[in-house]
């Protein structure tokens, strides 16, 4: 038989059409290939054998003794029947339990005299130690030879337990794999021979039958080790090529010139940038100065200052003959990086215009939103090359869209976009542009794909001078209302010091979404009067005004408002107009007014780890200390509050994109599923495994300079080929 071919071979074939259909659709095994990668999830320890006068309750044991007794019991009026069997070793005695269907092979096997293994978990039922349900062994007492062997077997056994589905558990799973292990010796081996002999790892086949039917502790540990090596270091190869391919593009060096537009706004600046710009802005220009195209991730605190390391970037580029594109997501935010980078750049934004400087440039901005007039002079000043920045939302990948010669792209909060869409913007440059992806709180994939080396990275640690510490609190509404009345009072008293704040809100609330999701929601809150709607913005400011914040200026923001009216309010509270802004989360990224100091966040529990980050990011953005409240009705023991608690008690963006990965898992690495799909890593953790992948990132890459084909290692390109699929091939390249 072909070596991968029976890695290939469908399931249905050797374990037969029904047990293939549920694996197919259950667990999404198809081949004898899949089957074997679906490791088990641990191990269950029949345990050593114990005498019946030592057991230890809550643990697993396995015992030997003959049976004293067994009797048949009716309960719930003889409509339920229970097995009790007594057992006695001559050290004591100890009482087994079955039900229900389970009570009719026992009861036939397990008669008065014969000698049996019994495995397992010891509990407590009336002040008597019992197993409910074990698992035995009839051992033949003619022959004690075979008997001891037999016993050792048993009781040294480790059973694996599978991931497993409704339609299908674990001990079936188990039987199934028993078919398919013989094809373990066909497994083709990705690791080179002197890598594999270096490290001293065991081989693939053995590995995937220790993974499977281990004999001891140290087989799983064996088996793991060399596992996860495998999904790790071929990974890397993946990833490394790619980045190989990459130094392989053309991309035009765009080196900053002496006293450029750069110079001329570094020499404006009322401030000096911290160390952590200064350094990073170094990284950047050292790549934009190589002739293949950057791919870095710039990750930074929310007010980290990363805007303004990227318009230096922008602007360098500018310096050099080419042009940068901002791709935010949102209109809002859009408009408002639009606004402040032509304050900052000053009449450095006025190019060609009257009072503009010499050395200027036009910036312009381009959303859906925009009037025809305004829109045609955008596209023309982009195609003719007169603005040398543009910042906009997805209007800017539109075919309509062309640049007189792209240079750098600028995607801010990364995780708004799909790799498409950055992917539609890059391709408008005569060569590949270079690529510059921003965020405050990388999603899992972000991460695994920080710790796998896909992006380079470069990260702003420090705050500027002048930023304000934030304390963030959780505020449970459900138990203690009373913190919840305070909250409102902490929110007035802010604006009482002349301060401004905000309120986030789940859901807008108005009619057109009412008529839409009205429906499921009375029939949700129908079956269960405890989940109710997400609480809505139009709701919530109504409230506020005739309540809890009566007298204050209280104003609506949202996604579903016209962009001139969203653009008013957002300049009537920037200006200190409004005293509170109640909005759904289009405050997300980018809104900055120092003033604002106090934010609540109502149901807090329904927004994800990132998105708290992000919101709380918007106060403390001046000289002023930052307050945000966290309000919950979920209850205090519950993951959702253990998540909230996490975000209160910490401000670091990495360690909470570690707390979203640890919750969500990685996603699929590889494809386009962001987190919470089957992920093609199946015994590699990101986060507890950085060590691995450091170690097979350093080999991976000395593999690929030497061996960009693979030519001289066909396994590993076989192994490749089949990990890499064409979307997966496609989705890496475009990544």
């Amino acid at each position: 038989m072909d070596r991968v071919s029976s890695f290939d071979e469908p399931l249905k074939k050797l374990l037969g059409g029904a047990t293939a259909k549920v694996m197919a659709e259950h667990l999404d095994l198809h081949t004898v290939g899949d089957l074997l990668h679906h490791y088990p999830r641990r191990y269950e320890e029949r345990g050593k054998l114990t005498a019946l006068a030592d057991l230890p309750l809550d643990e697993h044991v396995t015992v030997v003794a003959q049976v004293a007794d067994a009797r048949i019991l009716m309960f719930n009026n003889g409509r339920g029947k229970r097995l009790e069997v007594t057992l006695t070793d001559g050290s004591g005695r100890l009482q087994l339990v079955f039900f229900g269907h389970g009570v009719h092979k026992p009861h036939k096997e397990l008669l008065p005299g014969r000698q049996a293994m019994f495995a397992g978990k010891v509990s407590v039922f009336n002040r008597k130690m019992q197993l409910a349900h074990p698992t035995y062994q009839l051992l033949d007492a003619s022959d004690a030879d075979e008997a001891t062997e037999a016993v050792d077997a048993f009781a040294g056994r480790l059973l694996p337990i599978y991931p497993a589905c409704k339609q299908l558990d674990s001990w079936r799973i188990a039987k199934a794999v028993d078919a398919v292990l013989p094809s373990a010796q066909d497994a083709v081996d990705p690791l080179p021979a002197a890598l594999r002999e270096g490290r001293g790892f065991t081989p693939l086949p053995e590995a995937l039958l220790k993974v499977h039917r281990p004999q001891t502790k140290a087989d799983i540990e064996d088996a793991k080790a060399r596992l996860k090596w495998d999904e790790a270091f071929v990974l890397q190869v993946a990833l490394a090529r790619r980045r190989y391919a990459d130094t392989q593009l053309p991309a035009a060096a765009r080196r900053p010139v002496a006293d450029g537009l750069l110079d001329a706004f570094d020499a404006k600046l009322p401030f000096t940038l911290t160390e952590g710009q200064e350094k990073v802005s170094k990284e950047i220009f050292d790549d934009l100065a190589t002739e293949h195209p950057m791919h870095r991730l710039l990750q930074g605190e929310v007010g980290s200052g990363k805007t303004m390391v990227a318009l230096r970037a922008m602007l360098a580029v500018v310096d050099a003959g080419g042009q940068a594109a901002m791709l935010a997501p949102t209109e809002v935010l859009a408009q408002q990086h639009h606004r402040s980078i032509t304050e900052m750049m000053g009449e450095l934004a006025e190019g060609g215009m009257l009072g503009g400087s010499d050395r200027g440039t036009k910036v312009v901005l381009l959303t859906g939103s925009m009037g025809t007039a305004a829109r045609r002079q955008a596209l023309l000043d982009l195609v003719t090359g007169e603005a040398g920045i543009v910042i906009g939302t997805h209007a800017l990948i539109e075919d309509k869209v062309q640049f007189h010669d792209l240079g750098l792209v600028v995607v801010d909060e990364q995780h708004r976009f799909g790799v498409e869409q950055r992917d539609a913007l890059r391709s408008k440059g005569k060569q590949p542009p270079h690529l510059l992806v921003m965020t405050a709180t990388p999603i899992p994939r972000t991460v695994a794909m920080t710790v796998f080396g896909d992006l380079e990275t470069s990260v702003l640690d420090q705050l500027p001078a002048g930023r304000s510490p934030i304390a963030s609190h959780v505020v449970p509404a459900k138990d203690k209302p009373h913190f919840l009345a305070r909250a409102w009072e902490r929110v007035r008293e802010e604006v009482e010091n002349g301060h401004q704040a905000y309120v986030v809100c789940p859901r807008i609330g108005d009619d057109a979404e009412e008529e839409k999701k009205g429906k499921a929601k009375k029939k949700a809150t129908e079956e269960d009067p405890d989940k109710r709607p997400p609480l809505a913005v139009l709701e919530i400011a109504d409230e506020l005004r005739r309540g809890a914040l009566a007298g204050l200026s209280v104003e609506v923001l949202h996604g579903r408002m016209h962009p001139d009216e969203k653009d008013d309010v957002m300049r009537r509270f920037a200006a200190g107009d409004v005293d509170v802004l109640v909005a759904t989360t289009v405050i997300e990224v980018g809104v900055n007014v120092p003033n604002a100091t106090a934010m609540v966040i109502m149901d807090a529990d329904r927004f994800g780890v990132s998105q708290l980050h992000q919101l709380r990011g918007r106060v403390g953005r001046g000289s002023a200390p930052g307050l945000c409240l966290l309000v919950s009705e979920a209850h205090e023991a519950s993951p959702a509050r253990a998540r909230l608690s996490a975000v209160a008690a910490t401000l670091d963006g990495f360690e909470l994109s570690r707390i979203d990965l640890e919750q969500r898992r990685e996603g699929d690495v590889l494809g386009q599923a962001q987190s919470g799909v089957r992920s093609s890593l199946r015994m590699l953790t990101v986060i507890d495994d950085e060590e691995v992948i450091a170690a097979a990132r350093e080999e991976a890459v000395a593999i690929v300079a030497a061996d960009p084909e693979l030519e001289h290692l066909p396994e590993l390109r076989t192994v490749l080929a089949a990990l890499l699929d064409k979307d997966r091939e496609e989705y890496l390249d475009k990544g």
